[in-house]
């Protein structure tokens, strides 16, 4: 349990700091990015997979570069679901989940 907390707050954090270096990412308040996160996670844990296994062979002639597409399509999601947590288009939703994968990765393995 303890893990999960440590991760949302993470994911919330990574959120809020890419809003503030994207300009095409934009967190109305700190309640609507630990939604947001929330909601990403769910996304991650239950469509992605799904989503994954659908565009597999894609993903394989791309030597996994597509993931970052999907990695997209769920901030792209995320944004229509949570009201407060707006990304002006999908070109800014690839960059985005390019930002917050890095991060994430590495304050993961930090903490």
């Amino acid at each position: 349990m303890k893990g999960i907390l440590i991760s949302w707050i993470v994911s919330t954090g990574v959120i809020l700091l890419t809003a503030y270096v994207l300009p095409g990412i934009a967190v109305e308040s700190l309640v609507s990015a630990f939604i947001a996160a929330a909601v990403l996670g769910i996304l991650n844990a239950l469509v992605k997979p799904i989503l994954f296994f659908l565009t597999l062979p894609i993903t394989i002639l791309t030597l996994g570069l597509f993931l970052l597409v999907l990695n997209g399509i769920m901030i792209w999601i995320t944004s229509a679901l949570v009201p407060g947590f707006k990304v002006r288009s999908f070109r800014w939703a690839v960059i985005a989940a390019i930002i917050i994968s890095i991060i994430s990765f590495i304050l993961q393995r930090l903490f």
